[in-house]
């Protein structure tokens, strides 16, 4: 069974895949999204839901220390008979061997879902799932504009509301590159519009955090106060989302000539003046750029510069898959030289 186009993904949703398919795997960069469809479709399956044996969540880890557990799992019968489900929650070690060896038996009222992160095209699960007549593969990745205002308009129309297209626009470009996190935001948008029937731009305006920039902002603080753990731990976070490498790496060059820009024409001022300069600033980066200010020179600005323009120059004229490394080299290296001041 070849892996499900992503335009053919929200329909088969819908309407529940082929029960005759025992195993579909969920994976993908965006985390939310996989959590969300991997539920949805584990608890929709049980014809009994109050039964304890109907749907069964088995971590991935656990499958890799014992890949005979699924197998004898798939041929356990619910408490009260009827379709039973097993989920399998993402792991650390490969459990690809458990679930081949379940594909290999016959599966009868039984449905294994199968949770994973962002899987590349030769990971083992993948593969398995995307060659096999008994399984579905789905992939995950981060909304496109489209994708984000149909969920918008389904999540406020279960709330009773409706919004305008200018709002709905705003909010679509304020919301990141993953599901859970963009239904938080449109969850307390609805909170916040409760019993008035429409939402706003101003509603939007007032509630709404820039999810995606707020995200990156605080992985370039991070990089220009010297945090290396927190500049790794966010590169990785990013990667999984499957973010951008470009992105990162044009907000970071932005920062630091900004940086540049309030540092050269305050060269007189104190850190907390320089900082008052500084437009649009949000509040609570105030200490942080402060700090920055206050940490890089002029040359040492122009430096981090000339670094951020060759790693992008890297990203366009090298391979996607090496992106990644150009970016985490860049940041990591600012991160250096902000930690030594």
């Amino acid at each position: 069974m070849t892996a499900v186009k992503a335009g053919d993904i929200d329909g088969l949703i819908r309407r529940g895949p082929d029960p005759r398919i025992p195993v579909i795997l969920v994976y993908g960069p965006d985390t939310g999204l996989v959590a969300e469809r991997a539920k949805h479709l584990a608890e929709g399956f049980v014809s009994a839901p109050g039964d304890p044996f109907a749907l069964v969540r088995i971590d991935g880890d656990a499958l890799a220390a014992d890949p005979g557990r699924l197998s004898d799992e798939a041929g356990t019968v619910g408490l009260f008979g009827g379709r039973r489900t097993i989920w399998v929650r993402p792991g650390s070690r490969n459990y690809a061997p458990a679930v081949e060896a379940v594909l290999r038996g016959e599966i009868r009222d039984t449905r294994i879902v199968v949770e994973a992160g962002d899987l590349g095209k030769s990971a083992p699960l993948r593969t398995l799932c995307e060659r096999s007549a008994k399984a579905l593969a789905i992939p995950c990745y981060a909304d496109d504009a489209r994708a984000l205002a149909d969920l918008i308009d389904r999540t406020l129309g279960a709330h009773g509301l409706r919004i305008d297209r200018e709002a709905r626009e705003v909010l679509s470009q304020s919301l990141g590159g993953d599901r859970r996190a963009s239904l938080s935001e449109i969850e307390k948008l609805a909170l916040y519009a409760h019993g008035r029937g429409s939402v706003g731009l101003d509603d939007v305006e007032a509630v709404v955090s820039d999810v995606a920039g707020s995200q990156i902002n605080t992985l370039i603080d991070a990089a220009f106060a010297g945090q290396g753990g927190a500049v790794e731990r966010d590169l990785r976070r990013f990667r999984h989302e499957g973010l951008d490498p470009s992105v990162m790496l044009g907000s970071a060059l932005r920062h630091a000539l900004t940086l540049l820009g309030v540092r050269i024409e305050g060269a007189d001022k104190s850190p907390s003046l320089m900082a008052a300069s500084w437009r649009g600033l949000h509040f609570r980066r105030k200490a942080s750029i402060e700090a920055q200010l206050a940490r890089w020179r002029p040359d040492a600005l122009r430096q981090a510069i000339a670094l951020l323009q060759e790693a992008i120059l890297a990203c366009r004229r090298s391979d996607p898959a090496l992106a990644h490394a150009h970016a985490s080299a860049a940041l990591l290296g600012i991160a250096a030289r902000g930690g030594r001041g």
